[in-house]
């Protein structure tokens, strides 16, 4: 994965009923792709993907200094994997 493409956890109350369906949501850059972001996953957390479902959130507006400017655009994946594996969420010491 390229390092200007970026891949966040997203914990809402959507996503945290979401991992009780063994599903993770990310934000990645808008420029990713799934199956870029599938094998990225599969090889870094070896684990196995079912499916990803992708979306992008409507865009926000901001006001900077009397000028309306977009802010960054990013996609949003809903990764599905197998039963019997997981993503750990937060690293153990």
């Amino acid at each position: 994965m390229d390092e200007d493409q970026y891949l966040d956890l997203v914990l809402t109350e959507k996503s945290c009923r979401l991992l009780e369906k063994n599903q993770y949501t990310l934000n990645v850059d808008s420029r990713s792709t799934k199956t870029r972001i599938k094998n990225w996953i599969e090889l870094f957390f070896n684990v196995r993907v079912i499916a990803i479902n992708s979306y992008r959130p409507p865009e926000k507006k901001g006001k900077i200094r009397q000028i309306m400017r977009r802010r960054m655009h990013y996609r949003r994946m809903i990764i599905t994997l197998e039963p019997g594996y997981s993503i750990p969420l937060f690293p153990q010491e």
